[in-house]
């Protein structure tokens, strides 16, 4: 949101107060307050009619500083709120005579001015990374009459923005007005169904907005120079995160929030999709499942969608008889040809559905100021809203999802959570309608989330989510939503999936051939490749389905290659896994989070690596032809063996059996058998590959219970295990070698 026109005036009707100089400084239990007046005090009669700004500074983990910028404070405060997980670490607080005072938390220092105007620089080391300007904090009240907080945090030359959730534009933020508010826009449009209020720089920090409400970003655009952030009220918290780098500024930001859950092996493999609106019955489905097994393509999830149920019922929970009159047993007979069931669900209740009756009886849906049930038509006819804030509603929904798990369904997917109302409507635990319209989606994932994971034995839970804020993350997995079938919106999904994976998310997916519409036979098989080498990997579409043999043979091809790749990569898969549960690191990560300091990777877009070790490039055009760009060092290709030099792009014509997947220089990979369906044995037929492994090199991995260790020195290269008497292999180019009690050798030429 905009409050000024051009760099001297505010919008008309618009007024700014904004701190001038401190007047004074508190410091109790590990808090910092500055009381800051909106004009200079010369006298004492100054201090009259003058307001005051208060910034509180905290630390709720190391390398984390805290601002609170309040105006008015006598408000009451009815949430929600995102959850924190603070370890509160004792800040050092130091005021040298005369001096600014330093507030330190680890390497992260608030220095705020204490004479002269308004400022406060975030420093680590000697190195101001951002600062809060003479001018950059208002509080502000517009013609209206509605009252604003607002922020701005200082951008150097080079500085680069990423994040703030799943946003289909391009990937650096520079230039662009982002106001978080979920929305079922589709992916072709500003609006976004997972908003985040983080952002993450190259230039060793991160911001975290902590407002589950409407948040406004004006990355240099309201000044060029600076990132603006507003929220409706007179309070504003945020959080500054230090790096240095992009990854550890993202493993900070999601200690805060929460990391994400690990995913069940089975959940890496190929989802197929009865589609949305396309006539289906179990003998449908079971020619589906037969086909893709007629045609040796590894199958690992079956997912039904919307009309599962009955039309104007959705959601009720209940088969539709006339196709499904034997559910249960439907299931059984599905699931002996070795695949896992999802089917689809959403946390509207139509008003047909039995369980609105039930709902509005019992007072599980969310009422209006006045008391009645809050309706509309939208989507479905007189449908109501399940109110999670109130516990015994949310267990009444699980109880009706755990008839379905009784059933023999494994996963679900939690589809919508936007269309949440703002004004008008009361929660249960007395929550603010404009913070409840994003939270919302936290509530309804985690519901069904961990119904799932107190259901399975192992503890393991994936879901299929649309919608999402911060924190988010906790509950995967999250696809990109409805999508066109076209090179387009190809392009314009892996821009939102990255931009997700900069904002705190482990795992992502998108709808291989896009969704609205019918892809020609290039777009799916191009679209095909790029799926099943992202982290989840499903076949769904709208109006028609998206079996392969739907758009040619040559599509069955190149769906049984890349599926049984996928397979194959599970060994590396898996660790990246774990990764992204320990330490927040996305599997598919933009360029920028591994190669942050090379100018020629933190603007590409077109492109990610799949974990550290592979860079997978899509092919966007119906030519073939990939330009893409390899940063220092030479790059193998991991399925022909072609190797090529960076930092340079590269522009190379690929056939539908093929796109730019390189190995980075100095990598072990670990490669499976690539059986059937994902093992949760990453040792079987295990391979350790090393490429463009030099001497003094080395490199230790896990794979399963096994660790291993794999050194070259002076032409050998040398690779030994523990923790396993399996046997496994180890391979340099076309020269592989068996290990012998755990221990491989191969002698390269120099």
């Amino acid at each position: 949101m905009k409050f000024t026109d051009g760099y001297w005036q505010t919008l008309p009707g618009v007024s700014i107060l904004k701190p001038r100089a401190v007047d004074q400084i508190e410091t109790a239990e590990g808090k910092l307050t500055v009381f800051a007046p909106t004009s200079p005090l010369r006298r004492r009669g100054d201090s009259l009619n003058r307001p005051v700004i208060t910034v509180t500074f905290d630390t709720p983990a190391e390398d984390v500083i805290g601002v609170r910028i309040e105006h008015f404070t006598g408000g009451r405060d009815r949430g929600p709120h995102f959850m924190i997980n603070r370890t509160d670490p004792a800040p050092v607080i130091d005021q040298p005579d005369g001096g600014p005072v330093m507030f330190s938390s680890g390497r992260l220092t608030a220095r705020i001015a204490t004479e002269g105007d308004w400022t406060v620089d975030f420093l680590a080391g000697d190195t101001v990374l951002t600062s809060s300007t003479p001018n950059s904090v208002g509080a502000i009240t517009d013609g209206a009459g509605r009252h604003f907080i607002r922020e701005q945090l200082s951008l150097g030359i080079d500085d680069h923005v990423y994040g703030l959730g799943e946003r289909f534009g391009p990937l650096i933020k520079n230039g662009q007005t982002v106001d978080c508010w979920n929305a079922d826009g589709g992916t072709a449009t500003e609006q976004a169904y997972k908003n985040v209020p983080f952002y993450l720089t190259d230039a060793g920090y991160g911001v975290f907005v902590a407002h589950p409400d409407l948040v406004s970003f004006e990355v240099g655009t309201e000044v060029v120079s600076r990132t603006q952030f507003s929220v409706a009220g007179q309070s504003l918290q945020y959080y500054v995160i230090y790096g240095p780098t992009p990854k550890e500024i993202l493993t900070k930001y999601t200690a805060l929030t929460g990391r994400p859950a690990r995913v069940p092996a089975w959940s890496y493999g190929l989802w197929l999709s009865t589609s949305f609106t396309t006539d289906y019955d179990e003998r449908t489905v079971s020619s589906f499942l037969d086909g893709m097994a007629e045609r040796e393509l590894p199958l690992s999830v079956f997912h039904f969608d919307c009309f599962w149920m009955r039309q104007f019922h959705w959601c009720d929970f209940i088969w539709d008889p006339a196709m499904f009159p034997d559910p249960a047993g439907m299931l059984e007979r599905l699931k002996q040809k070795g695949v896992r069931i999802s089917v689809w669900i959403n946390p509207y209740i139509a008003q047909r559905s039995a369980l609105f009756a039930e709902g509005k009886e019992l007072g599980f849906l969310v009422r209006t100021t006045e008391g009645d049930v809050w309706q509309w038509d939208l989507w479905q006819a007189g449908m109501g809203l399940v109110d999670f804030t109130n516990p015994d509603a949310r267990d009444w929904y699980a109880s009706k999802l755990k008839v379905l798990l009784d059933q023999g369904v494994d996963a679900f997917k939690t589809d919508f959570g936007e269309r949440i109302p703002s004004e008008g409507v009361v929660w249960h635990d007395g929550s603010d309608p404009a913070r409840m319209h994003n939270y919302y989606a936290q509530l309804y994932n985690e519901c069904v989330f961990e119904l799932l994971r107190s259901e399975r034995g192992d503890g393991e839970a994936v879901i299929f989510a649309r919608s999402a804020t911060a924190g988010g993350q906790q509950f995967p997995v999250h696809w990109g939503g409805d999508c066109e079938s076209t090179f387009a919106s190809m392009a314009e999904s892996l821009r939102g999936g990255l931009s997700l994976a900069l904002s705190g998310f482990g795992y992502w997916s998108h709808d291989i051939g896009g969704f609205e519409g019918t892809p020609d036979p290039a777009v799916f098989k191009r679209w095909t490749a790029f799926g099943l080498l992202s982290s989840h990997s499903r076949l769904h579409g709208s109006s028609s389905y998206r079996v392969p043999w739907a758009f040619d043979e040559e599509a069955v091809e190149v769906t049984r290659k890349f599926a049984r790749l996928k397979l194959s990569l599970m060994p590396y898969l898996a660790q990246l896994g774990e990764e992204a549960h320990a330490s927040g690191i996305p599997i598919m990560r933009p360029m920028v989070l591994e190669f942050p300091h090379d100018r020629g990777a933190v603007a590409v877009q077109t492109q990610y690596l799949l974990g550290d070790r592979l860079l997978v490039a899509p092919v966007f055009r119906a030519d073939g032809r990939a330009d893409f760009y390899l940063p220092e060092g030479t790059w193998t290709h991991a399925l022909t063996g072609e190797r090529l030099s960076g930092p340079r792009w590269h522009s190379e014509v690929y056939g539908f059996d093929s796109l730019p997947l390189f190995v980075r220089p100095g990598t072990v990979l670990p490669w499976g058998a690539g059986r059937d369906r994902p093992a949760d044995d990453h040792l079987d037929g295990l391979t350790l590959q090393a490429y463009e492994f030099a001497d003094g090199d080395q490199v230790e991995l896990e794979v399963g219970p096994a660790r291993f260790s794999v050194r070259r020195e002076q032409g050998t290269l040398t690779a030994t295990a523990r923790g396993t008497d399996r046997p496994w292999r180890l391979r340099v180019g076309d020269r592989v070698v068996a290990a012998s009690e755990n221990r491989a050798v191969l002698d390269l030429p120099g």
